[in-house]
């Protein structure tokens, strides 16, 4: 396959220049922790006694991770290199920065190189001093049964528990309040994805994986992990169905229900085709009785130009929506 085309400079300085490109374009409103190669990013103004938020994972992935971080959202994000976890002393030290008093949380998906660094750092945090908690992201459901659902990546589905732990943060008095109604938001979130095509390593130029032109990869993760099945390429209002057919009946969704609705760009997938799938969406949801909240359409997990989508829905309860009602702004993502 042939090398992927990209308006960089020097391979080896691209999570660093990516940084800096979104920190100057947050104003100020974001910084960079010291010691941390602007790795880790902290949001100016926050309060203290408010619980901390910290998302993170692995570059090339962006609005995530460090798209996330605003108000509303993350206060903070500690980014790895590309694809790869960030280490435990990046967030550690980013921790200790966004700190006010009543402990961190950690929220981050489900990979083995993220669960170790960040189980490693709640370790070296607490040696420190520092009240931390760990919360872990598996909404995939092509990658594991229902049974295992722990055992599942985290995908686009974070967007929603990362909105919601936002909204709620800013609020709750204590970490273990945070922490449930975080864990509430992620339970109630399922996801899969497909590809057409895949992305790319900066350093290399080299695809993460290869696909026939007339095949798709029915559940791909994240980063090119394999998924359920290939097939033939098919129309778009056939994918949707064969992935709704497997989202819906996982939590399960039913009539009567009220979701949130996230068709997500997994980096090279034109608006075009994200508003033709929305339309499917909606259309199947509709027939089931299932009421649609709200929609997000674009960009928000991507893997370089990896050409495909994922699906997320968040079923809602009362007090679910209404932190999902909250303002939110951030790079990735702005609401009221």
């Amino acid at each position: 396959m042939k090398k992927a085309k990209k308006i960089i400079n020097d391979p080896k300085k691209v999570v660093a220049e990516l940084l800096e490109g979104f920190l100057v374009s947050q104003q100020g409103r974001i910084v960079a922790v010291p010691g941390t190669g602007s790795q880790g990013l902290v949001r100016t103004g926050i309060p203290d006694g408010k619980v901390a938020l910290l998302t993170g994972g692995g570059s090339g992935h962006e609005p995530t991770f460090c798209g996330l971080v605003g108000e509303g959202m993350a206060d903070a994000a500690a980014c790895g290199e590309i694809f790869a976890a960030p280490t435990p002393d990046l967030i550690v030290k980013t921790a200790k920065a966004v700190d006010r008093g009543k402990g961190v949380i950690f929220e981050f998906n489900n990979y083995a190189g993220d669960v170790m660094n960040f189980e490693i750092a709640s370790e070296m945090a607490a040696e420190q001093g520092l009240k931390v908690a760990r919360l872990l992201n598996y909404d995939d459901v092509a990658s594991a049964p229902r049974e295992r659902t722990e055992e599942r990546r985290g995908i686009a589905g974070n967007i929603f528990v990362l909105k919601i732990g936002g909204a709620v943060s800013s609020s709750a008095a204590s970490m273990n309040e945070v922490l449930r109604v975080m864990g509430k938001a992620r339970d109630n979130v399922r996801s899969m994805g497909v590809a057409i095509s895949a992305g790319s390593v900066p350093e290399t130029g080299e695809p993460t994986f290869e696909l026939p032109a007339d095949e798709i990869e029915i559940g791909m993760g994240g980063h090119g992990e394999p998924g359920v099945l290939r097939a033939k390429m098919m129309p778009a209002d056939a994918l949707v169905e064969l992935m709704m057919g497997k989202i819906l009946p996982d939590l399960p969704f039913i009539s009567g229900d009220t979701v949130c609705v996230l068709v997500n760009n997994q980096g090279a997938t034109s608006m075009m085709e994200l508003l033709i799938v929305t339309r499917k969406v909606h259309a199947i949801l509709k027939e089931k009785g299932i009421r649609v909240h709200d929609t997000l359409i674009g960009s928000f997990a991507t893997c370089q130009e990896m050409a495909g989508i994922s699906l997320s829905l968040l079923k809602l309860d009362d007090e679910l929506k209404r932190y999902y009602d909250m303002p939110v702004r951030c790079l990735g993502l702005t609401r009221g």
